[in-house]
């Protein structure tokens, strides 16, 4: 056990978030926490972290208890650099002890070549005999290494180490943040929304990092592939209650479907019993003779209320996005021709062409810095163009989602902001408008800019049913959405009928929406037909054709001449152990596989024991395939 919440409440304005809140963290644990927009995620993260003091229980109760050597790590965006510090020095930050212990070798190792008297000598001998062990055990050696490693994988492999943390913009500050942190390896790891300015590639890499991570992790995410390939256990907040399902997010998704069918078999079946008292105890009531039998269901009654099956949480209301236009525009409805797309006077694209038909929905994807943004603000006409031509068909009304909302007023309250630009709407229309997309009650009249960022985004979408336009321009328009929202937006863009043209690392949208990819990559433009998986599958042809193509070609085999018997002899004998060593590297290959796919399994995933048993047999056998490869290493050479 690393960390413990037991009878865990928490109180805003009189009213519970959080509620007898009962949570383990396992050593090597890795934990994915769901739950709607506002739901107390964020909340319970910074109990953890002791940055918010947490509530008794009614009964003045609770307790939260960590173990002797958690140590936590928490990624908070933009937090824990130094603005002065260059990139270089702040990846050196978490090595600071191991420097220290190879700066006081080297001191060591100078005394140790001079003149030393016996008593000196062991002395310096024994510490050195310390500190060289406990370098080496924490891979002091390796330091330049992991940190190339790990800036290499957040996207940084191009970057000057030496440029100030004041000078990267708030998206590359919080991936630095995120590197430092997993340079840092606490032994329980924090991640709130980790892949949020993480572009498909960098999450790629984070999730097999994390997959080989030896501490714990605890991770809120509305990202769902990631939360599959991550997790091992899901923990969703629903009206202030933490449940726990074992498994990675696809099977809490089926856990919890199945949950609720059966709870509402059981409600309906005990609202059907309680009825049925009730009715005859209102019948018997008055009767003398049968007024003892009416007493008797009374009691069981009121049993049955005192212990009543909950109502399931499928009642719950979901946000309504309904997104229709008025004018069907003609089949070719716009094509860009060798467009140069620039930026703060960079080419980021010399030459970018894309046709697009009514009906089509084509999904952007790249790297973070490509032009991806800049793209869809040059063909609206919001970014300037030197070249090429730009060509909109006749009836076409574009409706923009712009990621960062920079075309809200910060001023305006929520409601004034639709009637800013709908004049005529009434206060009932526009609240109703606002209702759909749960923006009620007193959040309409808050400021736009103090609202968070998926209420911006609900807000945006709300504007954008309002603007009834036949094809849309969507910039990330699932950041900073919950789950749940995620999937009436999805749904929503599934059924509308126009044309769509979006930027997103979502791949669940991607695959569920997107007809067409479009790749930014090297300064180009690359079309795949299909959704993402389609895209995966021809990008893994696309890279054997190119290792293929780059292959020397094959030497014709030279016969191996013997001066003696006994040089064919060994030969042999190193060729029947290679092969030995191989079949025996396969084997454990395939060893190492099966337990992995054992550790991924829900029931193991909920029996701790079962699980540290497989993690030990899984370092073992990766220890035995490293001395295997070794030793044909050793041999090839």
């Amino acid at each position: 056990m690393l960390c413990s919440l037991e009878k865990i409440w928490k109180y805003f304005n009189g009213e519970p978030l959080l509620r007898d809140i009962n949570f383990v963290i396992n050593e090597g644990e890795r934990i994915g926490l769901v739950g709607r927009n506002g739901c107390g995620k964020t909340t319970l993260l910074s109990i953890i972290t002791g940055n918010l003091s947490y509530d008794p229980s009614p009964e003045n109760e609770g307790r939260l208890s960590f173990s002797g050597n958690c140590r936590i790590g928490y990624l908070e965006q933009g937090v824990g650099l130094s603005a002065e510090c260059s990139v270089a020095e702040e990846m050196r930050k978490p090595f600071s002890e191991l420097d220290r212990e190879q700066e006081r070798m080297a001191e060591l190792e100078e005394a140790l070549s001079g003149n030393l008297s016996d008593s000196e000598r062991e002395k310096a001998e024994t510490e050195y005999s310390r500190i060289s062990t406990h370098f080496e055990d924490n891979e002091g050696y390796l330091i330049d290494v992991k940190i190339k490693t790990v800036l290499n994988g957040m996207g940084f492999s191009g970057l000057d180490l030496s440029r100030s943390v004041n000078s990267l913009s708030g998206g590359e500050r919080t991936r630095l943040s995120l590197a430092k942190l997993l340079l840092e390896s606490p032994s329980l790891l924090i991640l709130d929304e980790p892949t949020n300015h993480l572009d498909l590639d960098t999450t790629t890499w984070l999730e097999d990092y994390l997959l080989g991570y030896k501490g714990a992790i605890l991770v809120v995410s509305h990202n769902r592939y990631f939360l599959d390939k991550v997790c091992t256990r899901i923990c969703e907040i629903e009206d202030g209650r933490l449940k726990s399902y074992s498994g990675n997010y696809s099977f809490y998704v089926k856990q919890k479907r199945e949950d609720n069918l059966r709870q509402e078999k059981l409600y309906e079946a005990e609202q059907e019993k309680m009825k049925e008292l009730q009715f005859f105890i209102d019948k018997n009531r008055v009767s003398a003779t049968s007024a003892k039998a009416a007493k008797s269901k009374q009691h069981m009654l009121d049993r049955i209320v005192e212990n009543a099956v909950e109502k399931p949480k499928m009642y719950e209301k979901s946000a309504k996005i309904r997104l229709e236009y008025d004018i069907e525009p003609p089949k070719e409805v716009f094509s860009a021709e060798n467009v140069d797309i620039s930026a703060g006077g960079k080419t980021l694209l010399e030459s970018f062409s894309l046709s697009m038909r009514r009906g089509d929905k084509v999904g952007i994807i790249g790297k973070n810095g490509t032009g991806k943004t800049t793209i869809l603000k040059t063909i609206q006409g919001l970014n300037p163009h030197t070249k090429g031509r730009i060509n909109w068909a006749q009836n076409v009304k574009l409706a923009y989602y712009d990621q960062k909302n920079e075309y809200l007023n910060p001023n305006y309250t929520v409601i004034e902001e639709i009637h800013h630009r709908y004049p005529r709407m009434t206060d009932f229309e526009v609240r109703s408008v606002l209702g759909s997309v749960l923006l009620t009650g007193e959040n309409v009249f808050k400021e736009v800019g103090v609202i968070s960022g998926g209420e911006k985004t609900k807000l945006s979408f709300a504007m954008m049913s309002l603007k009834r336009g036949n094809f849309l321009i969507l910039d990330e328009p699932t950041n900073h959405l919950d789950i749940s929202t995620k999937e009436v937006l999805e749904d929503a863009l599934k059924e509308y009928t126009g044309t769509i043209l979006f930027v997103s690392h979502d791949r669940y949208l991607l695959n569920r929406i997107a007809d067409r990819i479009v790749e930014i990559r090297d300064g180009k433009a690359y079309e795949y037909k299909g959704n993402y998986d389609d895209y995966l599958k021809a990008r893994e042809i696309e890279k054997a054709e190119e290792e293929r193509a780059s292959a020397p070609p094959p030497q014709p085999a030279e016969k191996k001449q013997y001066r003696t018997k006994s040089q064919r002899a060994e030969d042999v004998k190193r060729k029947q152990e290679l092969l030995e060593l191989e079949r025996s590297i396969a084997s454990m290959e395939q060893e190492i596989s099966e337990i992995e796919a054992k550790i991924c399994e829900p029931e193991v995933a909920s029996d701790y024991q079962r699980m540290a048993e497989l993690c030990k047999a899984l370092d073992d056998r990766k220890n035995e395939l490293g001395e295997l490869m070794d030793r044909w290493l050793e041999m090839q050479e």
